[in-house]
């Protein structure tokens, strides 16, 4: 059905100005990225995500808002984002964007007002407190970087609080008219023809804070005023929350105890993207077979999905493993003090947290791809871009795009601006080495891989709207073997994570049909026979195996 596209989808994600600059500013722009859009839908990609692009001072990479109603000028227009909208649904593609709605810029005309009246009418639009709160030092998602969650305002006369930086205020949830303007926010972007939002720090949102209050109850009934309004608006829009909580709490966010599936459409699987990198690190499934078996309940409407991903835009966040499973991921992929965020993440992208290991990208995409879920990928991934750890913080995989090994990459023709010179230019990942005009050209290469991968994976429709099940058979334990089933089918997804052959015994599996036959693998093996008799894998090899197809 079509309002639930978002099962079936492959998303792509953007930061507009680090993908394509147009006009020799040295800055990505909608016109830049609207130029790529055939590079996005070639990759077999049905939507893109935006990372924010309202405008801003820029002191968190744009997640401080002070206008949600325009286009930050660097990026471009009101007028090109209509084009780019028009741009995309030529090419299939629909487009989500960020709603960073937990906080506003301290530069925001809301909270100023604010800061210099008590009276203000947006005085209340924030969380105040008069005295020097108990919890004052408590709460910080950055450490290292923040101090404190509440600070005192000399204009105002009275501590704000931010769960994020000082620049960052946060809003009043509880209160009406804050509710009502994200939900006209929501609606204007909505009308101009976004298929959905991804609800930035969704836990926070929703969170009722007051001054010594350090666990603050949250306010789910707002996600469903949220969910209901867009679906007035725009009835096949969906929202996507980031929730990185704990996984019993995960069903919450779709609906209420009683499985009313009314809330958001789809979370990041942050459980499962930690587990992944465990697994990769250690070469053993036991971690993904583990999470695949453990998923929480799913609420009784189906209408939810997840959203699975190898690399985001922040660092890879390990907070949900323990104390032995961060060191040995740590270890793996970020064994430097300067790798690592925060003292819970990696702030590097997949290629070279592997090493450059081409079998071991494919392997990781092909299974990321096989997984229940809506894939998620990140620009500059389907090249196996790097990461430059001379910058700050996150901006370390928020470099540049390549597209060619020319004079600024292809990204720019300007010589000095900011985002020229933030481009990966020396060592293994620069852009003279990594580029799309190379790739393209080579057969043989990660973008030529993952054209083909994302589009098998469209063409087993099962990964995304049916079970996924660990099989039962003894197997060596760096293999995963899990079957996913739906109305549509059943197929078997094969995955060996260790850099040893194997050979498999799995034994006829049910509902095996005449449609039986090897659809997808690293390279080329035997036929398998229905009785799955001998089965061989290669060093971190993968095989997709269609067990039967209804169609219809």
């Amino acid at each position: 059905m079509a309002e639930h596209w978002y099962k079936q989808a492959v998303v792509y994600c953007v930061e507009v100005d680090s993908f394509q600059d147009s006009d020799g500013d040295g800055i990505g722009d909608l016109r830049g990225l609207i130029g790529r859009l055939d590079h996005i839908a070639r990759l077999g990609a049905t939507c893109l995500w935006l990372n924010p692009i309202h405008p801003s001072p820029l002191k968190d990479d744009g997640y401080d808002v002070s206008d949600f109603y325009a286009v930050d000028p660097r990026l471009g227009t009101l007028g090109d984002f209509a084009d780019l909208l028009r741009a995309a649904a030529d090419r299939g593609l629909r487009v989500i964007m960020d709603l960073v709605v937990n906080h506003t810029s301290d530069q925001h005309p809301w909270f100023r007002s604010a800061v210099a009246d008590p009276e203000s009418p947006y005085r209340d639009w924030y969380v105040w407190s008069d005295r020097e709160p108990a919890d004052r030092r408590q709460g910080m998602v950055f450490p290292g970087e923040q101090d404190e969650t509440w600070t005192f305002s000399r204009k105002a006369g009275a501590w704000y609080y931010h769960r994020f930086y000082d620049c960052e205020p946060d809003l009043d949830i509880a209160n009406p008219r804050v509710r009502e303007e994200i939900k006209r926010i929501t609606g204007f972007w909505a009308q101009l023809g976004v298929s959905g939002f991804r609800l930035d720090a969704a836990p926070f949102v929703i969170e009722l804070t007051r001054p010594d209050r350090p666990d603050p109850p949250e306010d789910w009934d707002f996600l469903t005023e949220l969910r209901e309004h867009l679906s007035w608006i725009k009835g096949d829009a969906v929202v996507l929350a980031e929730a990185n909580a704990k996984p019993e709490r995960l069903p919450e966010f779709f609906g209420d105890a009683a499985g009313s599936g009314d809330r958001m459409h789809m979370l990041f699987d942050f459980r499962l993207n930690t587990r992944l990198l465990l697994a990769l690190a250690r070469g053993d499934a036991a971690p993904v077979r583990d999470v695949l078996r453990d998923g929480p309940p799913i609420p009784s409407s189906g209408q939810w999905a997840r959203a699975t991903f190898l690399r985001l835009h922040d660092e890879a966040d390990l907070s949900q493993l323990d104390d032995r499973e961060r060191e040995d991921v740590f270890a793996a992929f970020g064994p430097e003090p300067e790798m690592q965020l925060y003292g819970r993440g990696i702030r590097r992208r997949l290629a070279p947290m592997l090493g450059g290991d081409q079998a071991r990208l494919r392997l990781a995409y092909a299974l990321m791809l096989a997984l229940r879920g809506t894939p998620v990928l990140r620009y500059g991934e389907e090249i196996g871009m790097g990461e430059d750890l001379r910058l700050h913080g996150r901006d370390a995989i928020r470099t540049p795009m390549q597209w060619s090994a020319h004079r600024g990459g292809g990204f720019s023709t300007a010589p000095t601006r900011e985002n020229a010179t933030r481009l990966i230019r020396q060592g293994p990942y620069g852009y003279k080495h990594v580029n799309v005009t190379d790739q393209r050209r080579d057969p043989d290469s990660l973008l030529t891989f993952l054209e083909h991968a994302t589009r098998m994976r469209r063409e087993c429709p099962e990964a995304g709207e049916g079970t996924c099940s660990p099989t039962d058979a003894e197997l060596p334990a760096a293999v995963l073997a899990h079957r996913a089933d739906s109305p549509s089918g059943a197929v078997l997804f094969l995955h060996n994570l260790g850099a040893e052959p194997v050979t498999l015994a799995l034994g006829r599996q049910p509902g095996t049909g005449p449609d039986f036959g090897e659809v997808f693998a690293d390279r080329r093996y035997d036929e398998p026979a229905p009785d799955l008799a001998e089965l061989r894998l290669g060093p971190h090899g993968f095989r997709w195996i269609r067990l039967n197809r209804h169609p219809g």
